[in-house]
């Protein structure tokens, strides 16, 4: 082979490694920005790292009396979850939430908020406005208990069911919910999450910080042991 045709040969073959190098690298970034704005199914459900702030963010959410709180209203120690009633993550941190709060009865109090992820969860706001008209009869942690435990079949007729099955005024539940009164108040905790940093669900805040993610329940206790 001349030397000629060598030099042609090794320039063709560095060429083409060089496109094939630049467009991994382009199709890469695309994936990356992706994710970034919209998120994968399960990267927007656990919070992953791609849609979060991991550890770093400092919220600042005022809780009062009017809240959805579990536990001692006064205990040290505040997790507000950011929580849409058909993430599967967020069911399995409920059950979790509920170990803490047995755990720490007085320690601990746990605030929901709603974080309806709409692009990929059809009834998560359904859910959480039914919730609202469940909370207005005073049941809302029995409302949401029931949401979780029947989140494969979540659905108008889903919320009228558990309505009845807890003893609500089903006339006053059903013009709740279809009146939409809620609508709003879902709205508002939705953008205070996004304003706090939350990007996927269960969203977490411990004492200020972010903790996001379906925490299991040994790294939620070495958390508030060392708060």
């Amino acid at each position: 082979m001349t030397e000629k045709n060598k030099n042609f040969i090794f320039g063709l073959v560095t060429g083409i490694a060089v496109i094939a190098i630049v467009g991994w690298i382009v199709t890469a970034a695309g994936d990356g920005d992706g994710t970034s704005s919209g998120g994968s199914k399960q990267a927007q459900e656990q919070g992953g790292s791609d849609n979060d702030l991991g550890d770093t963010g400092s919220a600042d959410i005022v809780i009062t009396k009017d809240d959805h709180i579990r536990g001692n209203f006064d205990a040290p120690v505040t997790i507000v979850e950011f929580s849409d009633f058909e993430c599967p993550f967020c069911s399995r941190f409920h059950d979790t939430m509920k170990q803490v709060m047995e755990k720490y009865p007085n320690k601990v109090r746990w605030v929901y908020k709603h974080f309806p992820l709409d692009s990929i969860h059809a009834e998560a706001r359904p859910a959480a406005e039914a919730s609202e008209c469940a909370s207005e009869q005073g049941k809302f942690w029995e409302y949401a208990d029931e949401l979780v435990a029947r989140q494969s079949s979540l659905g108008d007729s889903t919320y009228s069911a558990i309505a009845r099955d807890i003893g609500l005024n089903i006339g006053q539940f059903e013009e709740c919910y279809e009146s939409g009164k809620y609508k709003n108040k879902v709205s508002s905790d939705l953008s205070l999450g996004s304003r706090n940093g939350v990007r996927g669900t269960p969203g977490n805040i411990i004492n200020g910080q972010l903790r996001p993610g379906a925490l299991p329940l040994d790294q939620l206790s070495a958390i508030i042991d060392g708060l």
